[in-house]
């Protein structure tokens, strides 16, 4: 059994995280961590193998220095922080290491998308990025977005293209990539309606986090190609 605590477990996707694990035949929940429980990482961690942290932008680098320091592996889908830390970050002497997952986004459809779109952008002019969120969402762009623009800068060569940030009420997460050449465009979209299509995301990352080669690793899809 894999041992999983999750920090900012208050939220909605830390919610839906915490069923996630607890319907999981090969998880168990230790711990939620979450300043609206009155719970603090530190008090989760001892407990815990893998910590997935869906807490927000200012303290999930602190969460995953935290991890590491302790010898516990963290997979984040918290976005809008800078992670170039992670990078260099040592377990502590005659500690054991531990690794991350950085993943924007850890719906498969999304995953997909972004990689579509990469693809495309090697034979199309020009394109746009449009992503649109619930107005709750604390960064904009959102971690999708960013991704997207940078997978298809490197797959064209060129730069990388400019996205647009929509944020408003009854929405939920959606992109549009949309391609433009000569007399035509192209269209590439992908609607997340309910957080339960991050589930199968989170729970693979949760189990393969332990066994990487190389740590930091950015995006689901180096763990689905």
């Amino acid at each position: 059994m894999i041992r999983v605590a999750v920090s900012g477990a208050a939220g909605r996707m830390g919610q839906a995280v915490c069923a996630a694990v607890e319907g999981a035949d090969d998880m168990q929940l230790v711990g939620r961590a979450d300043p609206l429980l009155g719970t603090e990482l530190a008090d989760v961690l001892p407990d815990a193998e893998v910590v997935v942290d869906f807490s927000t932008p200012d303290t999930a680098l602190a969460n995953a220095l935290a991890c590491l320091q302790a010898g516990v592996h963290v997979v984040i889908g918290t976005t809008g922080f800078d992670p170039g830390p992670l990078d260099d970050a040592r377990p502590p002497q005659g500690g054991g290491a531990a690794n991350v997952v950085i993943a924007p986004n850890f719906a498969i459809g999304a995953v997909l998308m972004m990689r579509f779109a990469a693809e495309a952008a090697r034979h199309m002019a020009k394109a746009e990025i449009v992503e649109l969120h619930h107005d709750t969402k604390l960064d904009a762009p959102s971690g999708t977005a960013a991704r997207t623009a940078e997978l298809m800068a490197s797959a064209s060569g060129g730069g990388a293209p400019p996205i647009h940030s929509v944020r408003l009420p009854g929405l939920v997460a959606h992109q549009e990539v949309i391609l433009g050449d000569l007399g035509q465009t192209l269209t590439i979209r992908h609607d997340t309606t309910s957080r339960e299509s991050f589930m199968p995301g989170v729970l693979l990352a949760v189990r393969r986090v332990g066994q990487l080669e190389k740590s930091p690793v950015v995006g689901l899809e180096s763990l689905l190609f």
